[in-house]
């Protein structure tokens, strides 16, 4: 039915012919395509659909139009739908002298990106552009046409939000389903009688009753009971975020076993990101989902096989009757590995407040929690922290939430958070930002409903209204399970290389610079002292590590063929 399909908003001037055609020879099975002349008549448009309830996915606007360009109507449709994907149709013979202001407006944030229009048939580059929007509005916004999990729990259900969260991250379709929706019963049906909701029915065909989201997750990786006995992988990477997953992918494709161990969703922190635009090689931006979505299907494709739903709890050396390596514990399970690389990651703070604690889950989240930013359409939110991920996580949602407010220590955003970012949330009306300002308290029935603000240079109390509350407050290392052997700094970090103590080096000399105080364990990304905390950072060390894994198994084989 027409109304099924979502619309593709096009604003046409001289050029019309060629962008109907062009957009309607290509989407035009999958979304409704409707055609305007001019701004005005597209913000009027515009808006009859949202009062129909129409979801516009896009609005794709000529730059010269008869009354204004591109760049004046597409500031403006946040205003009427603030979800639409904004694109500017620039033709080939204006596209240099439009370049500057294109750029400029891109970088207000007052549209999404600008292609040239095609001249010719089959123009890839233009199409890559707008199915790269269309995918990610699809996954954020849209709901999904095909599934492939099903979920079943009422409403409010704590662990239902979870999974939900686990499946968004990492790109699984999925429908949440009630039990008295008609679709339920035959999933209820086949979990058995006095099944325990939340129930999950995977693409597996598994049905899981009392379903949490490591048991969801470690589905549909596969048991690490399923581990082969007796089998020694080259190397063993725990934790599965940009670092981990880098090592994955070099370390498979030169041949080495390769095994990755990941206690939540692969991506990690980054996973939950909603848009990157500072990674090289994407200029238009990416999701943390699809970064890692991409980088577990390349390692994958090379090799390395992945297990979920179990946090690693020791590092051990093998007998020493046994070949020099490595076992690595994790709940029921022990993997055997000549290296380890150690890429936890790090951990959001937590906030401390108990009222707050009390209510995670129910409209508080640590992290960026993008399954719940379609759940704040119209509601007073607030974004706790001053980092990338933090402003990443506002920008998201102030697309639904009728408010969004962040809350940092710090006298300006500037101090910790990247210039693009801090210019993307000025140019966002619906996002204000508190500075000096910490939670103090909170609570609500059930549900967050309030929140007690703290100024911290006046020591003033204001208590205000709240639906939900995103923490992103900082890094905190998750390394109390490794062995004492390992060297850490004094907030808990990884040290390697020159930065180990030095009665740690081995005549005079110290570990590689990637290498722990223990031989043949290494530290990559934010987990490691010293890293620079970032996601292209973690993965340049996710590749760097692969020469000092097979400078160690050549010692390995040197010293086994001597015996």
């Amino acid at each position: 039915m027409e109304h099924d399909r979502p619309v593709i908003l096009l604003v046409a001037g001289e050029h019309a012919d060629v962008v109907e055609q062009e957009f309607r020879a290509r989407y035009d099975r999958d979304y409704r395509i409707e055609l305007t002349a001019g701004a005005e008549a597209a913000l009027d448009r515009a808006r009859a659909l949202v009062a129909q309830g129409e979801q516009i996915a896009m609005i794709a606007a000529e730059q010269r139009l008869d009354d204004g360009t591109a760049i004046e109507l597409l500031h403006q449709v946040p205003a009427v739908v603030a979800t639409a994907r904004r694109v500017a149709l620039v033709p080939f013979e204006i596209f240099a002298e439009s370049l500057d202001d294109l750029r400029a407006a891109t970088m207000r944030r007052e549209l999404d990106t600008f292609v040239i229009l095609p001249r010719g048939p089959r123009d890839e580059e233009f199409h890559t552009a707008l199915i790269e929007l269309l995918s990610e509005w699809n996954w954020s916004v849209g709901r999904p046409v095909v599934t492939v999990t099903d979920l079943v729990a009422e409403p409010g259900d704590r662990a239902a939000a979870a999974i939900r969260d686990l499946l968004e991250r990492l790109g699984f379709p999925y429908r949440s389903l009630t039990p008295a929706d008609d679709d339920a019963h035959a999933i209820l049906e086949a979990a058995g009688p006095g099944a325990e909701l939340p129930v999950v029915s995977t693409h597996t065909g598994r049905t899981l009753s009392g379903a949490t989201s490591a048991a969801v997750a470690e589905s549909i990786y596969g048991g690490f009971d399923s581990i082969p006995d007796g089998v020694i992988a080259d190397v063993a990477i725990v934790g599965a975020g940009p670092a981990g997953l880098a090592t994955a992918v070099y370390a498979a494709s030169e041949g080495l076993a390769t095994v990755v161990l990941e206690r939540d969703a692969i991506g990690g922190q980054a996973g939950s990101s909603s848009m990157i635009r500072n990674y090289l090689g994407f200029p238009r931006g990416i999701s943390g989902m699809r970064l890692a979505q991409r980088s577990r299907i390349q390692a994958s494709r090379f090799g390395a096989r992945f297990f979920t739903g179990r946090p690693a709890i020791r590092v051990e050396p093998g007998p020493p009757n046994e070949p020099e390596h490595q076992h690595v514990h994790v709940t029921g399970a022990q993997l055997c590995a000549r290296t380890v690389v150690l890429a936890t990651g790090v951990a959001y703070r937590r906030l401390g407040v108990p009222g707050v604690e009390e209510l995670v889950g129910a409209g508080v989240y640590y992290g960026a929690a993008t399954s719940m930013a379609r759940e704040m359409q119209d509601r007073d939110v607030y974004v706790v922290g001053g980092g990338n991920s933090a402003g990443q996580a506002a920008v998201h949602l102030a697309k639904f939430a009728g408010g969004v407010t962040i809350l940092v220590r710090r006298a300006s955003l500037a101090e910790t958070m990247s210039d693009y970012l801090v210019r993307e949330i000025e140019a966002t009306p619906t996002i204000q930002v508190r500075t000096r300002t910490v939670v103090a308290d909170g609570g609500g029935e059930g549900w967050l409903q309030w929140l007690r603000l703290e100024d911290l240079d006046t020591g003033e109390h204001t208590k205000t209204s709240a639906d939900g509350l995103f923490c992103l407050l900082g890094a905190e290392p998750d390394c109390a399970w490794l062995p004492e052997g390992v060297a850490l700094d004094e907030r808990g970090f990884v040290l390697t290389g020159r930065d180990v103590p030095r009665e740690s080096w081995v005549d005079g000399h110290p570990p590689a610079s990637l290498e722990t105080t223990v031989p043949g364990v290494f530290a990559v990304g934010d987990v490691r002292a010293g890293s620079m905390k970032r996601v292209a950072s973690a993965s340049g060390e996710g590749a760097s590590v692969l020469p000092l894994v097979h400078a160690h198994l050549a010692r390995l084989r040197a010293r086994e063929f001597g015996a």
